[in-house]
């Protein structure tokens, strides 16, 4: 056998070498195949990872369903008052702090805050020269109807006397009006919240601003609502008040005044609501939040906002039985920013997924934990 023979016989046996190799890898290849259509599912929940999820456990509790709106709060009562008469400024003393009137002093009804002295006026007054004459003018006015009792004198001269009399009266409480225009007096109780600064004895001139006082144990806020709301919302519904500066704090109210026009420019409509504020927390000024309650549930099955999902089917939620997930279609009544009542599709106690629901399928495999 000559050299060319021989490599005529290798090349033979390496190209038959190749064409088994080739098929047994064939068959190699279509054996897996068939076995992962066989036993492909088996394989797929032996082998489907746990998806880690929380949950909780539905139960029943009072539901609210609120507007919210803000706005800013004012004072329900409020008074600047001004001089009616020009004269000498004289700022009295606080008898609780010893000192002279100053921003913040709680006041009480009455209280004289500022005399303004003028000595002219006053003496043009003549109080004590009109009480005299309102005393002589009733002492005339009796005797004179005692004496037309006994038929001594004529209707008519009993009816001069009752008028001097009352003309009398009617000089005397002029006068003391008059009087009263010296004094600045709280015409409430209430709070100093703005005190212009005069020099104790200088001359001020009438209708100058002397003193501005507040009581804000009451606030009213006036507040737009959209128009679809407007036969939701009614006088005398209650309203929880807060503001950022005081967190723990929710003041009580509610709606007094409920506009039935709509402003074709806003789409809203104007409602007024008045706060509690006995504490005086909330200042007059300040930028609050309202909650309008519209409707409430005591009893209902309730469950958090932001874990309900919305697909084709409708609104959808996960529930955990023996280590599975299974989505169920929920219907919804009552909800707030934060919850949502459900009226169909889940039952009370059972296993509602609240965290990790966002990779779930149906029927999912799922390890829960805390």
């Amino acid at each position: 056998m000559n050299v060319n023979q021989k490599l005529e016989m290798t090349c033979a046996s390496n190209t038959k070498l190749k064409e088994l190799n080739v098929k047994r890898y064939f068959l190699l290849l279509m054996g897996i195949l068939i076995l992962a259509g066989c036993g492909g599912g088996d394989s797929d929940v032996e082998t489907e990872i746990a998806v880690p999820v929380s949950v909780q456990e539905i139960k029943k509790k009072p539901i609210e369903e609120f507007l919210i709106a803000t706005g800013t709060v004012f004072s329900m009562k409020e008074s600047l008052l001004k001089s009616e008469i020009s004269g000498y400024y004289h700022l009295q003393e606080n008898p609780k702090t010893r000192k002279f009137f100053a921003l913040g002093d709680q006041i009480t009804e009455g209280q004289k805050i500022i005399h303004l002295n003028d000595q002219e006026f006053e003496n043009n007054i003549k109080l004590e020269s009109q009480n005299l004459n309102l005393d002589i003018s009733k002492r005339e006015f009796e005797k004179q109807q005692s004496l037309y009792e006994k038929g001594g004198v004529t209707l008519r001269e009993l009816k001069n006397a009752e008028v001097a009399y009352v003309n009398a009266q009617y000089a005397y409480d002029n006068a003391l009006i008059q009087l009263a225009k010296m004094k600045i007096s709280a015409p409430f109780t209430g709070v100093i919240v703005d005190l212009p600064y005069y020099t104790q004895g200088t001359r001020v001139p009438s209708n100058s601003s002397m003193v501005k006082i507040m009581n804000y144990s009451k606030l009213y806020m006036e507040i737009n609502l959209p128009a679809k709301e407007l036969n939701n919302v009614k006088v005398n519904q209650p309203v929880r008040v807060m503001n950022y500066s005081l967190p723990d704090d929710t003041l009580a109210g509610n709606i007094t005044q409920v506009s039935p026009a709509i402003d074709a420019d806003t789409r809203t409509f104007k409602a007024s609501l008045s706060i509690n504020n006995p504490d005086m927390l909330l200042r007059p000024g300040m930028f609050v939040k309202s909650e309008i309650v519209v409707a409430r549930e005591d009893s209902a099955l309730v469950i958090p906002k932001d874990v309900i999902l919305a697909k084709q089917r409708g609104k959808t939620v996960f529930i955990v039985q023996r280590g599975a997930a299974q989505e169920r279609v929920i219907s919804t009544g009552l909800e707030n920013p934060d919850e949502v009542q459900v009226t169909s599709g889940i039952r009370e106690n059972e296993r509602l997924v609240t965290r990790g629901f966002e990779t779930l399928r149906n029927r999912s495999k799922v390890k829960i934990i805390r």
